[in-house]
C-alpha cells in the first residue's frame, strides 16, 4: 500500500455516508481502514440495486476498507474492539450523540488506553447542546441550516411542487470537513505526541460552506442585483448544434452585464432603456436573453463560441449527464472513473480520486468486503489464535455474512499517472 497516509490505522464505526466518506477518503490517501459493522448491517448495503447485501452505493463509500462484523451486545465483544483501537491512530463514528459511550467506546474512555488516538464524531448538531439528541439526515439538516430556504427562495414560484435537493450535501461536506480536521489533528500529534477529540456538526458545516452567509445572516436585500458574484443567476442557452449550456455570469447584474456586451460587440445595448439598470434588465429579461441567444446561434460550433466567451471572461459549461462526463476524454485523461470488482465477475463504475500527487502513488481501490469477511484476518493480525477467533464466532461476538459462491476478482493495480503540473 502507498499514499501519503501510509502507516495510519483507522477504525471506522460509521454507516451510510458522512462517516464512511471520511474513512474512505483516508483510505484513498493510503491509510489502513477497518470498518466495523453490527449484525444489523449498514443500511446502504440495501440501496437499490443490490445483490446479497452488496450495492453500488455501499461500494462507493467503502472500497478499500477491510470489514469486521461485531455484535457489541454480546459479552466480551467490546474487548475485541479494544484490541483494534489500542493499535489505531484514528476512530471515525457518526452515530447519534452518546451511542458509543454506552459501550465504553467513547473518546473519554479510549484515550486512557491510547493517548495518541484521534477520535472524530460526526452528528447533526454536535455532541452537546439543546439539539444533540435529534435525529439528523442530510435533508433535515439542510432544512434547519438555511440551505433549503435558499434553494426554494431562488426558484420562487417556478416549482410545480416543493422538492428537496437530490444530493446529500450536508453528509458529503461534513465527511470532507471531518477529514480535514483529522489530518490537522495528525499534524498536531506530531508536535504534542497526543491525539484529540473532534466534534463535527453537520449544521455548522452547512453554515460554513454557505457562500451567501454574510448576506443571509445580515438580512440584506440586494434587490434586482444578484448577491455574491451572481453565479446563482447564471443564464441557460442553446448552442449552435443544439447543445444546452449555461454561463454563471448574470445577465442582470451590473458587474456582469457589460461582459456580455463586450462579447457580442453590442455596447449600444447599454443605452437601451430596457437594459439601462438592473431593475430594467430584470423586467425585460426575456428580451435580453433572446438577443444573446440569437448571437450564440451565429457561431459555427461550441469551440468557437467558447473562445469568444473566454475572451470576455465569461465561463460556459455544457450540461452533461454524469455518464457523459464519465465517458469524456477529460475523464480518461484524469482517471476520473475507476472500475472496481463487484465480486461477481462484473464491476462497479465508481468515481476516481480528486487529487494527484507528484511524489506519492495512491493505492488502487480494492473490492468492497462483505460483512465480517475479514474477521479472521484482522484478529489474527492482532495476535488472536484461530481457536479464539472460532470461539468468538461461535459465541456470536463475530458475525460473518459472505455469500456461498462470490466471484473474487483481483483489483486493478494501476492508478492515474502522477502529474506534477496538476498536483
Amino acid at each position: 500500500m502507498s499514499g501519503p497516509l501510509q502507516g495510519l490505522k483507522v477504525v471506522d464505526f460509521s454507516r451510510v455516508l458522512a462517516g464512511p466518506l471520511c474513512a474512505r477518503t483516508l483510505a484513498d490517501l493510503g491509510a489502513e481502514v477497518i470498518k466495523i459493522e453490527p449484525p444489523r448491517p449498514d443500511v446502504s448495503r440495501l440501496a437499490f440495486p443490490f445483490v446479497d447485501g452488496m450495492s453500488g452505493y455501499y461500494a462507493q463509500q467503502n472500497v478499500g476498507k477491510r470489514n469486521v462484523s461485531i455484535d457489541l451486545n454480546v459479552h466480551g465483544s467490546v474487548e475485541l474492539v479494544l484490541k483494534m483501537i489500542d493499535q489505531a491512530d484514528i476512530v471515525v463514528e457518526n452515530f447519534r450523540a452518546g451511542t458509543l459511550k454506552f459501550f465504553g467506546l467513547d473518546y473519554a474512555s479510549l484515550v486512557k488506553r491510547n493517548p495518541r488516538l484521534i477520535y472524530v464524531s460526526i452528528s447533526g448538531y454536535g455532541q452537546g447542546g439543546p439539539w444533540a439528541s435529534r435525529m439528523a439526515y442530510a435533508p433535515t439538516v439542510q432544512a434547519e441550516a438555511g440551505f433549503t430556504h435558499n434553494t426554494l427562495r431562488h426558484y420562487g414560484d417556478s416549482l410545480s411542487r416543493l422538492r428537496p435537493d437530490p444530493l446529500s450535501h450536508a453528509d458529503v461536506y461534513a465527511g470532507l470537513q471531518a477529514t480535514i480536521a483529522v489530518l490537522a489533528a495528525v499534524r498536531g500529534r506530531e508536535v504534542t505526541g497526543r491525539g484529540q477529540y473532534i466534534d463535527v456538526a453537520m449544521a455548522a458545516v452547512m453554515l460554513a460552506v454557505n457562500e451567501r452567509a454574510h448576506i443571509d445572516m445580515a438580512g440584506i436585500d440586494t434587490g434586482a442585483e444578484p448577491g455574491i458574484l451572481g453565479a446563482t443567476e447564471g443564464a441557460f442557452f442553446v448552442g449552435p448544434g443544439g447543445e444546452r449550456f449555461l454561463t454563471p455570469q448574470s445577465l442582470v447584474g451590473s458587474g456582469t452585464f457589460p461582459q456580455y456586451l463586450g462579447a457580442m460587440r453590442r455596447i449600444d445595448l447599454a443605452s437601451d432603456p430596457r437594459f439601462a439598470t438592473a431593475q430594467a434588465r430584470a423586467a425585460n429579461y426575456d428580451a435580453l436573453h433572446a438577443i444573446v441567444q440569437a448571437w450564440v446561434l451565429t457561431f459555427r460550433d461550441m469551440a468557437t463560441l467558447d473562445a469568444q466567451l473566454d475572451e470576455a471572461k465569461i465561463a460556459m459549461g455544457q450540461i452533461r449527464t454524469t455518464e457523459e462526463i464519465a465517458n469524456s476524454e477529460w475523464a480518461e485523461y484524469w482517471g476520473a472513473v475507476q472500475d472496481v470488482p463487484d465480486r461477481r465477475g462484473g464491476s462497479y463504475r465508481l468515481h476516481g480520486r480528486p487529487w494527484r500527487f507528484s511524489e506519492d502513488k495512491l493505492p488502487a481501490p480494492t473490492a468492497p468486503s462483505f460483512r465480517g469477511e475479514d474477521n479472521a484476518e484482522v484478529f489474527a493480525s492482532l495476535g488472536m489464535s484461530q481457536e479464539a477467533i472460532k470461539a468468538a464466532t461461535a459465541a456470536g461476538m463475530l458475525i460473518e455474512h459472505v455469500p456461498e459462491t462470490p466471484v473474487f476478482v483481483a483489483p486493478a493495480t494501476t492508478d492515474a499517472p502522477a502529474d506534477p503540473v496538476n498536483a
